[in-house]
């Protein structure tokens, strides 16, 4: 009995090498059609070639390829499930949590300088006071306090400032705001030690170490200050707003820490204890709040939007550097603003302290 089987189911068979000619004892021979002709083998053959040869790879129209794609984006890397649902889906800011946190924030960026001005009865009126000190000597140093804190809080501040701004001091920016916020604390704990010692004998070792501690921590309020700000640049216009609103807040509630610590105190040396102890725990409160920001959805979606529009950026321009006198032309308005209104303090407070 003779079966005559297609060309392609007779190459699958030539190709496992199950047939070798057919059975010699039995009852059934299976012949291919190749052995009838020539023209059936170079079928076969041409059937097999599609599958068999080496050929270029598929290209979409229009290819990735030619759009200048990351691989990893090319290849889907990083691309969780939860990040396609974002982007699919912008999340929202539920409760305003990252406008809250943005708004502590704020309020800490000036918390150094704010603690420090107000608390002119402590450092003045008390710790060089001639009734502490029993001598003159303190009550000198006393009299170009406020004149003498300015000038070491806020020349630090600047230079950091704009260090921070122009220079690439090197490390991340969680780098920067942890490291800053860290100097910070450890400068409070030692005004914290100052206010518990008696520094009635010493008085001008007094003066110049609070001098030192100011300006240790305003130069890690100065990178703060601008690293907050750049946290704030990844999400819209409102949470820059936010940072503004607490450094606005920053001077109220550093009065209310002041009025509590004063009214529930029996002293002005326990007061002062109270009061930078709350500006201490407060700095470790937005130490929490920046590591918390990560675990919200919405700040997450600002953050990946941010960075793929950064390496977007970086593969059109890769060398072009930010056109900082175009930036400084367009907002001269608001920075005339800003200094004016710092300049008019200053001289509101270099007076008041003159009169005094």
């Amino acid at each position: 009995i003779i079966f005559k089987l297609p060309a392609t189911t007779m190459a699958s068979y030539d190709n496992q090498n199950l047939l070798a000619g057919g059975r010699t004892n039995g009852n059934i021979s299976v012949v291919s059609s190749s052995s009838r002709g020539g023209g059936a083998n170079s079928n076969v053959e041409a059937e097999k070639s599609p599958f068999l040869e080496k050929s270029e790879p598929v290209r979409l129209t229009p290819a990735w390829e030619e759009n200048n794609l990351p691989n990893d984006e090319l290849n889907f890397k990083g691309l969780t499930m939860e990040r396609a649902k974002m982007q699919v889906n912008p999340p929202r800011d539920k409760m305003m949590l990252v406008f809250i946190v943005l708004m502590i924030h704020g309020i800490g960026t000036l918390m150094p300088w704010n603690m420090f001005i107000t608390a002119k009865t402590y450092f003045v009126d008390y710790k060089l006071g001639e009734n502490y000190t029993g001598s003159t000597e303190g009550s000198q140093y006393g009299t170009y306090f406020l004149s003498s804190l300015g000038f070491a809080a806020q020349i630090p501040n600047l230079i950091f400032n704009w260090l921070n701004i122009f220079v690439n001091l090197g490390g991340n920016l969680t780098k920067r705001i942890v490291l800053s916020i860290m100097v910070e604390v450890l400068a409070f704990i030692v005004t914290v030690i100052l206010a518990m010692m008696n520094s009635s004998e010493w008085p001008g070792a007094f003066f110049w170490i609070t001098m030192t501690t100011v300006v240790i921590l305003n130069m890690a309020s100065g990178i703060y200050q601008n690293s907050v700000y750049g946290m704030a640049a990844k999400l819209p216009f409102k949470y820059t707003g936010a940072v503004v609103l607490g450094s606005n807040v920053s001077g109220t509630f550093t009065s209310i820490i002041l009025l509590l610590s004063s009214e529930f105190s029996s002293s002005a040396r326990t007061a002062a204890i109270y009061y930078f102890i709350t500006a201490m725990f407060f700095l470790l409160l937005c130490f929490d709040t920046y590591f918390a920001l990560p675990l919200n959805k919405y700040y997450r979606y600002h953050e990946l939007m941010k960075e793929k529009e950064m390496e977007t950026n970086q593969r059109m321009n890769p060398s072009q550097r930010p056109p900082y006198w175009t930036i400084f032309k367009q907002a001269f308005p608001q920075l005339f603003n800003v200094f004016f209104g710092f300049f008019r303090d200053a001289i509101h407070l270099s007076g008041g302290t003159l009169r005094r």
